[in-house]
């Protein structure tokens, strides 16, 4: 009796502490892959190894930078083994060629091109204070660095993009 009480107890901890990061997990692991179907296998897999290592999770306030570490870890595992297709745009179905027809937001685009060319050392600080909320202490843990360094890197990727949208070089 007192097993399934523990049991009951463990899987209403991951509830809760995955319930409130879910959507936290899956916009970063789309913005790691630039694929959401790369992004959903990514918080599934990430989901299974936060369960199995759950006990490692000492204070439930540090579950947010733990569970984005699983992802980038996953997101990372992925790519070393995981061999992408390619798909030859000249026999493409038609809603597939619909999709390339569409008319997307340049400017939108323009940003996110800037960002995709930032270097890791740059951009993944700023994804993580951008899009994820995470103070510069938070993304000093989460990364091993100093808050120095994470300050220097973002103040270079904001000059870095700036520049770039400035001169309207984005390629």
């Amino acid at each position: 009796m007192q097993s399934n009480n523990a049991e009951l107890n463990r899987r209403q901890r991951f509830d809760q502490v995955v319930g409130e990061f879910h959507q936290d997990m899956y916009r970063y692991a789309a913005w790691l892959s630039r694929d959401t179907a790369v992004a959903e296998d990514v918080v599934q897999e990430a989901l299974l190894r936060a369960w199995q290592s759950l006990d490692a999770l000492r204070d439930d306030a540090a579950a947010k930078p733990w569970l984005l570490t699983i992802v980038r870890r996953e997101n990372a595992r992925y790519f070393e083994r995981k061999r992408l297709d390619t798909i030859d745009i000249d026999n493409l179905t038609a809603s597939q060629s619909a999709m390339l027809a569409e008319h997307p937001d340049e400017e939108l685009d323009d940003v996110r091109k800037a960002i995709y060319a930032l270097d890791d050392d740059y951009r993944e600080p700023l994804v993580l204070q951008v899009l994820m909320g995470f103070s510069t202490t938070e993304i000093a843990e989460q990364l091993g660095l100093k808050q120095g360094a994470v300050l220097t890197r973002l103040h270079r990727a904001r000059a870095k993009l700036r520049e770039t949208m400035n001169a309207g070089t984005v390629e």
